[in-house]
């Protein structure tokens, strides 16, 4: 989900680093489609080697989009990802790989996120119903027109989570995608493609950043590969600057902000469901040919150039007079690990810490005073140096009753300069006409004379009545709702906690976590926990996922007056944890209204009164704004958090009720590698076996040892479409135009083996596998499925 806001302040204080994206587009010659031809150079003037695509920015808006009539069914939402995708690959247009991640079973940390945002989804989703059906009927009583309620199925995108059998499906689907690309377009002919679908643990991006470590610890890694990574959270920017590598790019959609969205009511644009006044649609061209039509522009894309954005580090972090020599990389470790104070996935921001107020810049420049006087940096290879930590934390809570009382001074000032020049905007509520309209000084056209001075009186009274009782007149004479965000009866969140105001540590702690804030144990734990909480972040962007189960366990951040004596409140993570098996973690973040996505007797644990986990799954539940004024920038307060030991002791009940297929859905994957037939690579497949290592210089040097080798031969399908195997290909002689090899890594993790920073600098180039989860058990299902055999 990234960081809020922190985009857009990083593209206002260093604009250069973003690129508008040049893209050829195909051409129609007869009727027949000529696509972009992808072997020619790249139009932007850079060549990439390595795309990798974070997959669940492009599902969720192609499978509901906002702006644009959402997919009919299945099919034509796995047709969209494929467009998606054909177009990130018509302009990024990589020569060596393409990596796609899709997010699988996430850490514990991320869970309770994911649960807060499905909760409220499902909320959401129940309240637009409820208001549609409202103001459907309010509209009809009063004559306007509607078009038919269409009867159809909602789409909940709380389907789009590892264990469901969409996920399930995409992955199938994507599988016969890379085998078409790879039979039929010039530009992929050599090009190496990694699929890591749902089953795979670890967040997307997280498994990308994970595949880049790897290689860049591999003797053949080369220093000049061009990284490409498309996505829209902004935390990816954070993860691209800890690779180090020096050529990285980031691509993601323009934002346009204010773009028309449909009425879910009417279907016309131009006003919200809550503005909506039943007017009949007009009709669009000479026989309405354009009905279905939405006036919107195809969304464009940017590249974020990450190298430029180096440049300007290097020039606000080089510190002079150092007592030791300034190392730029490690500067940049902890610009990032400071970008965590102000809000990530894992750990509330600390509330003096606003992006928008300039709260990265103000810890920058203690940053720079702490680093003179301790002589040393925050990080280290992924580590954290606490006592300078609370360095900075303490200079920033000397400051923090000021930052307080500015905000609320900022707020009123913004508050009456929105309201002047809405005022100004607006004019008077009304104004008469005839003879007695205000006219400007010096004119001479004379007004009308007035010719039922007692039917203008009336007409002047009403009109006046109108316009000071609510609604106001649209030119047709009838009532246009006011926008809500105009409203003057619009009620502004209450905040109790008041920080601008004397007292304000003491209201907070009482507010949101129930304390006093004289009870100096519980302050401890809560910072205890946040401290935790850094420590796992920074790992867990620097080595991988340290564990599993770790979690923050409060819904509210301390203040940074709050950390004293936290050197030693951090010692080590538990070792050997292991993530949640796909349906485990559906029960873990799924509320009771998506439980359909779930065999049913897991299903009845959500909705049963004599269930041992009912209170996991509360019907309604608060959405503290916690001084903001949207509910989607408020805290969503779950009535508790999933305790793991009762969730697995009740599911132990249900497990023998699986079937083959869902028992297959609930196992553990491995990432997927495929090449065409022309590839370098498919030759040595062909003579591979069981545990010989792939050889660097063949595959743009990734290095693996593959746990399953299969030949395939697979027609070119969509979805739906028959499967040719390798025995029909044999009977029908072997139509060579449709190859393709399939490698699938199952390598399990080393005890210790943890890749750091430093590692390729000190010339440690031994293998390194990956710290995901390893289902023994699941490396037989991979012989049963065989590849593609399975794919029916």
């Amino acid at each position: 989900m990234g960081v809020p806001a922190f985009f857009r302040w990083l593209s206002r204080k260093y604009p250069s680093i973003i690129v508008h994206c040049v893209e050829e587009k195909g051409k129609e010659c007869n009727g027949v489609r000529i696509p972009v031809d992808t072997t020619k150079p790249n139009p932007n003037e850079v060549e990439f080697d390595n795309l990798y695509l974070d997959m669940n920015g492009i599902i969720h808006p192609c499978t509901h989009p906002e702006d644009k009539p959402a997919p009919k069914n299945e099919d034509e939402m796995m047709v969209a990802i494929f467009e998606y995708i054909d177009r990130l690959f018509n302009i990024v247009r990589p020569r060596r790989v393409l990596y796609m991640a899709i997010d699988g079973v996430a850490p514990r940390a991320k869970m309770n996120q994911q649960r807060s945002r499905r909760f409220r989804a499902s909320k959401e989703g129940v309240e637009l119903a409820e208001e549609k059906h409202r103001m459907r009927e309010e509209i009809i009583q009063r004559g306007g027109y509607l078009p038919a309620e269409e009867i159809k199925e909602r789409f909940d995108s709380n389907c789009i989570t590892p264990g469901t059998e969409f996920m399930d499906n995409l992955a199938h689907c994507l599988r016969y995608y890379v085998a078409e690309r790879l039979s039929n377009d010039p530009g992929w002919k050599n090009v190496t493609v990694l699929l890591s679908d749902a089953s795979v643990p670890g967040e997307g991006e997280h498994k990308i950043m994970d595949f880049i470590r790897r290689q860049r610890a591999q003797p053949n890694h080369d220093p000049n590969t061009h990284h490409c990574l498309c996505g829209a959270d902004a935390d990816l920017i954070m993860l691209g600057l800890a690779t180090h590598e020096p050529n990285f790019t980031i691509i993601r959609e323009e934002f346009k902000p204010n773009k028309p969205r449909p009425c879910a009511l009417c279907g016309q644009v131009g006003h919200e469901i809550k503005e909506c006044q039943g007017v009949a649609r007009e009709k669009k061209g000479e026989h309405d040919e354009f009905a279905d039509t939405m006036p919107t522009s195809e969304q464009e894309f940017i590249f974020i150039r990450l190298c430029v954005l180096r440049e300007y580090l290097a020039r606000e972090l080089t510190m002079a007079s150092l007592p030791f020599p300034f190392d730029f990389e490690r500067s940049v470790d902890d610009w990032v690990f400071m970008c965590f104070f102000v809000g990530n996935d894992f750990l509330p921001h600390l509330p003096s810490l606003e992006i928008r107020e300039g709260a990265i810049d103000r810890l920058v420049n203690i940053y720079k005073d702490v680093v003179h006087k301790t002589g040393g940096y925050l990080t280290e290879n992924g580590y954290v140096k606490l006592d300078r930590v609370e360095m900075i934390m303490q200079a920033v809570g000397v400051a923090e009753d000021n930052i307080f009382k500015k905000r609320k001074e900022d707020e009123v000032k913004h508050s009456a300069r929105a309201a002047f020049l809405q005022a100004e905007q607006q004019g008077p509520a009304y104004l008469t006409s005839g003879q007695f309209a205000p006219h400007a000084l010096g004119r001479r056209d004379r007004p009308d004379a007035v010719q039922n001075a007692r039917q203008q009186a009336f007409d002047m009274r009403m009109q006046h009545n109108r316009s000071s009782a609510g609604p106001s007149v649209g030119p047709d004479g009838r009532g246009v709702k006011r926008k809500a965000e105009d409203s003057d009866s619009e009620p502004e969140p209450e905040d109790n906690v008041r920080l601008w105001e004397e007292g304000w540590k003491q209201r907070y702690y009482k507010t949101k976590f129930d304390v006093d804030v004289s009870d100096e144990d519980f302050r401890k734990k809560v910072v205890k926990s946040y401290v935790e909480g850094l420590c796992w972040v920074l790992r867990y962007y620097y080595q991988g996922c340290a564990s599993w189960k770790w979690y923050f366990p409060f819904h509210y951040a301390p203040f940074a007056s709050d950390f004293k004596d936290i050197k030693d409140m951090f010692t080590e993570f538990e070792k050997d944890t292991k993530p949640f098996k796909p349906l485990e973690q559906l029960m873990g973040v799924f509320p009771a209204a998506s439980g359909n996505f779930l065999p049913e007797t897991w299903r009845n644990l959500m909705s049963s009164p004599d269930s041992s986990i009912i209170d996991f799954y509360p019907d309604d539940f608060a959405i503290d704004l916690n001084g903001k004024k949207y509910a989607w920038q408020g805290e969503c307060r779950l009535v508790t958090f999933v305790d793991e030991r009762r969730l697995r002791a009740a599911l132990a009940d249900v497990y023998p009720d699986l079937t083959v297929e869902e028992v297959k859905r609930n196992s553990l994957g491995s990432d997927v590698l495929f090449v065409g037939k022309s590839h370098p690579l498919a030759d040595f497949i062909h003579e591979l076996y069981r545990g010989t290592e792939i050889p660097a210089e063949l595959c743009h040097g990734i290095q693996e040892t593959p746990a399953l080798l299969s030949l395939s031969y697979v027609s070119c399908a969509l979805p739906n479409a028959p499967t040719q195997t390798e025995e029909t290909a044999v009977e029908r002689g072997r139509d060579r135009r449709h190859v393709f090899t399939s490698v699938v890594f199952a390598s399990p993790p080393q005890a210790g083996a943890v890749l750091k920073p430093g590692d390729w600098e000190r010339g440690n180039r031994e293998p390194w596998k990956p710290q995901l989860g390893f289902n023994p058990n699941r490396q037989q299902a991979h012989l049963d499925q065989s590849g593609f055999r399975a794919l029916r």
